[in-house]
């Protein structure tokens, strides 16, 4: 299976799925233990939420699961938050904190799978926010993620619904966040915070370079809005069509902005 899909389109906004896929090679797979082969960490029916809400737009999307190797990890392995729970390149636990392996993968193999999938991963959308830019003279990752809304050990309470990253301002212009945050400040009835838990990964941040016209912002939402949260994840279509027109809305305001020269 090829590391990644690619959909291209002629749109400014370039998705980024790095956590939706949920292949893991046999021989990886035969060394997860019971709880790790449950893939409970998945970016669940992310692909699904946004399909066809902006024309024109163009999808990364990772196969592989995040229990191979995390595309949304730095390749050095460095932690994202410091001092704070999380998972690692290759995860050695699930967001539980639960281990997940039975044979947890050597170092050498962690660099291969990095070669395989990580880098795969990241040079189809490095190539594609590149091919967008020479369009339009700017690119604009929105990279989608979603996470369960309750997870103790990464997070106290219940995390908000719209979950807004652009390491404290650092990956886009203003402009990018403020059209983002101002759909989802107006949407009737769900949360939202901005660099809360959720500041963006190593995505957002390594391809954020607004002085050279990328643009990158990260959406993680609550898995409550549009899903049930628990085996077998079940798309809840009354609760993701509500959803629905507010990512749409998202997404409009970002072409719009990538085509009508307010960040050259």
């Amino acid at each position: 299976m090829d590391p990644v899909e690619v959909t291209r389109g002629e749109s400014p906004v370039v998705l980024g799925l790095p956590h939706t896929g949920t292949h893991v090679p046999q021989d990886i797979r035969a060394r997860l233990n019971a709880r790790g082969k449950g893939l409970s960490d998945t970016d669940w029916n992310i692909h699904k939420l946004y399909a066809g809400l902006l024309e024109g737009a163009t999808l990364v999307r990772a196969t592989f699961h995040r229990y191979v190797i995390d595309a949304n990890r730095d390749p050095s392995g460095e932690s994202l938050y410091p001092g704070q729970n999380t998972t690692g390149l290759v995860p050695l636990t699930d967001f539980d904190g639960a281990p997940i392996w039975d044979e947890p993968p050597s170092g050498g193999e962690v660099e291969y799978r990095r070669e395989t999938w990580h880098a795969s991963y990241h040079a189809a959308l490095a190539a594609e926010l590149q091919r967008v830019k020479a369009i339009h003279g700017v690119a604009i990752l929105y990279d989608c993620h979603s996470i369960r809304s309750h997870i103790p050990f990464l997070f106290e309470g219940t995390l908000p619904d719209f979950n807004i990253g652009t390491n404290e301002g650092k990956t886009c212009a203003p402009a990018v966040a403020e059209a983002v945050e101002d759909v989802c400040r107006a949407a009737e009835g769900y949360g939202c915070v901005v660099n809360g838990r959720f500041k963006g990964g190593w995505t957002t941040r390594h391809y954020g370079r607004p002085a050279e016209g990328l643009h990158a912002i990260q959406m993680e939402l609550a898995q409550s809005i549009y899903m049930e949260e628990s085996p077998p994840w079940p798309y809840l279509h009354e609760r993701a069509g509500a959803l629905r027109p507010h990512l749409a809305d998202i997404l409009k305001r970002l072409d719009d902005l990538g085509r009508g020269g307010a960040l050259s």
